[in-house]
């Protein structure tokens, strides 16, 4: 796969997307990258530590968030998309749920559009993504946790979501799936996401796992925000053993590690 004219061997690696919130109420680093000179040296931190693509939100996707103004939202990512791509020779994801927004952070230089709602919060995003070369990343997302057989369900959304992306032109090469843990999913849920990885190759398309910090950590561990660093690094590892092609982290360097020493055994094995 090619994001941003670098090459991805999906099938035999994980890479580590680095995360840059841009937001001041993401759950974890909310407000700390919110200035230019902060968001730039975090980035530059991160590719040091082995991120290769960095992944600018500008609204919070977090339980319970406020949804922020297309205006609002334009104006957080894509200066920071424009000194990025000027500073730095890196792919970049853009996590936004709004067309127009994508449309504007591929003008400013996104590669992919990294949707945590796979096309069903705005109907006109497919068709955005299907007019530029970006790489779209799907994420699986319910408004509720209700589910007659859960992982048929969710198989069945992400078929839908795959439908949407036909139906606009958006070849199968520039598709990423990511099954959205925490998105409208309980804590056992979640759990059963991560240790069924293996079921959404059924799609035969590159995976992605998100988990960094997130909820599903704090609740099993009984942990904070800031404590949940090696209940991360234990599902990079599963996403390594389940053939993950990419795994979305706040912290790149202790996870890229994780990567190193998950691919180490199962070569040895």
């Amino acid at each position: 796969m090619v994001i941003g004219g670098k090459n991805f061997d999906v099938q035999n690696e994980t890479y580590v997307m680095g995360i840059l919130n841009i937001t001041p109420d993401s759950f974890s680093d909310g407000g700390k990258w919110m200035e230019m000179d902060a968001a730039l040296a975090h980035t530059e931190e991160m590719i040091k530590e082995g991120a290769t693509i960095i992944d600018v939100g500008g609204e919070s996707t977090r339980p319970g968030y406020e949804t922020v103004s297309v205006d609002e939202e334009t104006a957080r990512v894509c200066p920071v998309i424009e000194e990025i791509k000027k500073r730095f020779d890196i792919p970049i994801s853009l996590d936004t749920c709004k067309s127009a927004v994508a449309e504007a952070g591929i003008k400013a230089g996104a590669d992919m559009i990294n949707d945590v709602y796979g096309f069903k919060f705005d109907e006109k995003l497919a068709q955005t993504v299907a007019d530029s070369d970006v790489v779209y990343c799907l994420v699986h997302n319910r408004k509720e946790a209700v589910y007659k057989d859960f992982m048929n369900d969710v198989l069945s959304d992400i078929e839908e979501s795959l439908e949407i992306a036909a139906r606009a032109g958006i070849g199968y090469d520039r598709i990423i799936v990511d099954p959205g843990v925490g998105f409208g999913k309980t804590v056992e849920q979640n759990l059963e996401l991560i240790g069924k990885l293996e079921e959404f190759h059924t799609f035969g398309l590159p995976l992605l796992l998100g988990t960094s910090r997130k909820s599903v950590i704090g609740e099993t561990l009984d942990l904070p925000k800031d404590e949940r660093l090696e209940g991360t690094l234990v599902t990079t590892a599963f996403a390594v053993a389940k053939k993950a092609s990419f795994v979305r982290v706040h912290n790149v360097k202790e996870n890229l590690r994780a990567v190193k020493m998950a691919k180490a055994i199962l070569a040895n094995s």
